[in-house]
């Protein structure tokens, strides 16, 4: 069954302080804005992604961003779509090329809230973005398109994180520590 977007961020409890927080300013960012998943607004927007696992679920697939120039888990902008868990599927199949991507859990596995700086297109925004669990289902290999540098999987050996940022350190630990 399908759920919206309220109704998985009211039934997602996170149990960091900072997730705390970005689902109360979630919750209301969504009610404030009707057209909260249109790029075209411009103070923010919700977006979907990925913490995508191989088949055996022994590492998680990063994309090195051409745009922002580090690491990220795979993801995007919602245009319109208010299902936040089929844009981080749809996402995660163009970032990664890879066709075969099945949800492990339909519930949110995580949550942020960050800024995008301003560009020559767009004012500083922030990117509303919820994060789902998700696994490669096949033996697909990865193709890179441009949104990347580089698309490189890896394991659960902290220290070979790609990236020290807290919100990508809160994910990997979800995974390699669940409670």
């Amino acid at each position: 069954m399908k759920h919206t977007l309220i109704e998985l961020l009211q039934n997602y409890f996170p149990q960091a302080p900072e997730e705390q927080i970005y689902k109360k300013q979630m919750l209301d960012f969504a009610q404030k804005y009707p057209d909260c998943f249109e790029r075209s607004l411009a103070v923010g927007h919700f977006t979907g992604s990925a913490w995508l696992l191989n088949q055996d679920k022994t590492q998680v697939l990063f994309l090195h961003h051409a745009k922002f120039d580090k690491w990220l888990q795979l993801g995007g902008h919602c245009d319109g779509d208010p299902d936040v868990l089929a844009v981080a599927i749809k996402e995660a199949q163009e970032e990664s090329g890879i066709n075969r991507i099945v949800p492990i859990s339909d519930e949110i596995f995580d949550i942020d809230i960050h800024a995008i700086p301003a560009s020559s297109k767009n004012q500083e925004h922030y990117h509303y973005d919820v994060r789902f669990l998700l696994q490669v289902v096949g033996d697909e290999l990865i193709v890179q398109n441009n949104e990347s540098k580089e698309l490189r999987w890896f394991g659960k050996k902290r220290n070979e994180l790609p990236s020290q940022d807290r919100s990508i350190v809160r994910m990997f630990d979800k995974w390699v520590l669940p409670p």
